[in-house]
């Protein structure tokens, strides 16, 4: 069951000729209990791009990590609302790292979890040095500050 999606697009320029289109859906995925980064990317002209052509547009590490796994860090679904071919990052690993982030944490042991602003701003700060754009202070201040009126807590598990 899909809960949340947020979309949100990013031109890249490598050469004059060519340019490149991405947009960005973040997608809850109660499967696997964890945000999932759907993603699709495209010429000018709406011809999609090929996971080989991803990999120019990608910083050196992320092209690094796809010459490694390829199928395992990246993978091409279908998009859960738009029934449409996506990219998305593997979720499979997700929540064993943001376990790892909280591991010191002291709400995930008093609370039973992190609140979902701390968890989303912490969950961007690893997935979006994959792309090469960074998350502006404003939005993390912002998500910090601005407390989830329902009290809602992601169970870091």
């Amino acid at each position: 069951m899909v809960e949340h999606c947020h979309d949100f697009p990013l031109k890249v320029q490598k050469d004059s000729k060519e340019r490149h289109h991405y947009d960005f859906h973040v997608i809850y995925s109660s499967s696997f209990r964890v945000p999932v980064l759907y993603f699709r990317a495209y010429c000018s002209d709406g011809e999609p791009l090929a996971i080989e052509d991803l990999e120019k547009d990608f910083p050196a590490y992320t092209a690094q990590e796809l010459a490694v796994s390829k199928r395992t860090f990246i993978t091409r679904e279908e998009h859960p609302y738009l029934n449409r071919p996506w990219y998305t990052l593997h979720p499979c690993g997700t929540s064993e790292w943001m376990k790892l982030l909280f591991s010191n944490e002291p709400s995930v042991v008093s609370q039973g979890g992190v609140a979902i602003e701390k968890y989303l701003t912490s969950w961007f700060s690893v997935v979006s040095p994959v792309f090469g754009f960074k998350i502006p202070l404003k939005f993390s201040t912002f998500m910090n500050s601005t407390p989830s009126k329902s009290g809602n807590v992601a169970t870091v598990i």
